[in-house]
C-alpha cells in the first residue's frame, strides 16, 4: 500500500503521517520525486484500511500495491533510480560499462586488463576474487590477495571495483576493498546473504539466477531493499533453457520488462549469456538497444591461458573496437557512453 501525498503537503503533514503508520505497527518508506512525495507502507497491510490514512491531512489518495516486491515496484517509486558508486551513476542517461577477467589472476593481469578497459572507456572494473565453480577442482579465486590487489588497481586507476561476495562473513573484508558487492546468479536466492548484503550498506548488484522468473528476481531485490539498503543494480546474465548453442539463453525480454515493473537500474551480462567471445558483441549491442542501464562484460589479455571463463571473455583490443561501436548504438536510443 502506498499513500500519495497532495503536491503542497507540508514536511509536518508528511511526518505526521509516517508516524500514524508506525504507530499502526508499520513501517514507512519515502519516495520523494520533484513534484510529490510517496510513503511506502512495509508489512503486511491486509487489516489496514485505506479510510484510516485517507482523513489525514496533506494526503491526496491511498492505493494498494499489487505486486508483491514492494519497494523494487514503481507503484512504490515512479522515477528511475540511480545507483552511485564512487561517482559513477548508474541508471542515468549514460549507459555505463565495467569490464575486466572473470577472476584476479595476477598482479601484473589485473593491472594490464584494468588499463585497458579504462583507456576503451569503462568506467567500473570487475573482478572475482572467490570463485564459485561448478566443479571443486577448477580455479576457486586467490581470495583475500585477490582483494588486495583490487584496492591496489582501484588506487592506480581511480576505477571503482565490483567483485562477488560469497558468505556473510567476508562482507567486512570486502567493505575495505571493493565499491560494490556482486550477488551471483547461484546466490540470488540465498535470502540469508542476501539479508546481510541489505545490511552492509554498500550498492550491490544482484544477478538473476539462471532458472529463476522476473518475479522470483524481483524478490530476492525485495529482501536487500527491505532492510534499507536502497542502492540495488539488477543484472540480467541469461538463463537455462533447452538450447545448447550457447553457454545461457540471453533472456532480453528482462531488460524492458524489468524496467516496467521496477524502477532499479538494469544491466547485462552478454559474456555470461553467451559464453562465447564472438557473440559477446552482438548480445552487448541487443541489451543497449533494449533499454539496459549498463553492461558488464568479461576482459582477459590471453583467453587461451584463463584460469576462469576464457572462452567468454574478449582480449582488450576487442574490448575497445566494441566500445566505439557501442557508443553509436547509445546515441542512436538517445543515451550516451
Amino acid at each position: 500500500m502506498i499513500v500519495i501525498m497532495e503536491r503542497r503537503a507540508t514536511e509536518e503533514q508528511i511526518q505526521q503521517v509516517v508516524a500514524r503508520i508506525e504507530e499502526l505497527g508499520f513501517r514507512a518508506h519515502l519516495s520523494r520525486g520533484e513534484e510529490r512525495t510517496i510513503i511506502g507502507i512495509i508489512g503486511d497491510e491486509r487489516p489496514l484500511s485505506v479510510e484510516a490514512l485517507e482523513v489525514l491531512d496533506g494526503v491526496e489518495r491511498v492505493v494498494p500495491v499489487l505486486h508483491p516486491f514492494k519497494l523494487a515496484s514503481r507503484d512504490f517509486k515512479p522515477e528511475n533510480t540511480i545507483v552511485t558508486v564512487d561517482g559513477v551513476r548508474i541508471g542515468g542517461d549514460e549507459i555505463v560499462v565495467i569490464a575486466g577477467p572473470c577472476a584476479v589472476e595476477s598482479r601484473e593481469q589485473i593491472f594490464e586488463v584494468a588499463a585497458a578497459v579504462k583507456e576503451a572507456g569503462a568506467k567500473m572494473l570487475r573482478g572475482g576474487a572467490f570463485k564459485p565453480r561448478t566443479s571443486p577442482y577448477t580455479f576457486q579465486g586467490l581470495g583475500i590477495p585477490a582483494l588486495e590487489l583490487l584496492a591496489e588497481v582501484r588506487e592506480t586507476f581511480g576505477l571503482p571495483v565490483v567483485s562477488e561476495v560469497m558468505a556473510a562473513a567476508d562482507i567486512e573484508t570486502m567493505r575495505a576493498h571493493v565499491d560494490m558487492l556482486q550477488i551471483g546468479a547461484r546466490n540470488m536466492q540465498n535470502y540469508s546473504l542476501l539479508q546481510d548484503v541489505g545490511k552492509a550498506a554498500m550498492p550491490v548488484l544482484l544477478k538473476r539466477g539462471m532458472m529463476c522468473t522476473i518475479h522470483e528476481w524481483l524478490m530476492s531485490a525485495e529482501y536487500i531493499l527491505s532492510n534499507r539498503n536502497y542502492d540495488v543494480v539488477l543484472c540480467e546474465r541469461g538463463i537455462r533453457t533447452f538450447e545448447t548453442a550457447t553457454r545461457n539463453t540471453l533472456d532480453i525480454n528482462a531488460v524492458p520488462v524489468a524496467k516496467q515493473l521496477t524502477h532499479l537500474p538494469v544491466i547485462v551480462d552478454p559474456s555470461h549469456a553467451t559464453g562465447k567471445a564472438n557473440l559477446v558483441a552482438a548480445a552487448a549491442k541487443a541489451a543497449i538497444a533494449a533499454g539496459a542501464d549498463g553492461l558488464i562484460i568479461e576482459v582477459h589479455p590471453n583467453p587461451d591461458r584463463a584460469l576462469s571463463d576464457g572462452a567468454q571473455s574478449l582480449r582488450p583490443e576487442a574490448f575497445a573496437k566494441l566500445m566505439t561501436e557501442l557508443r553509436q548504438i547509445a546515441h542512436a536510443v538517445g543515451r550516451r557512453l
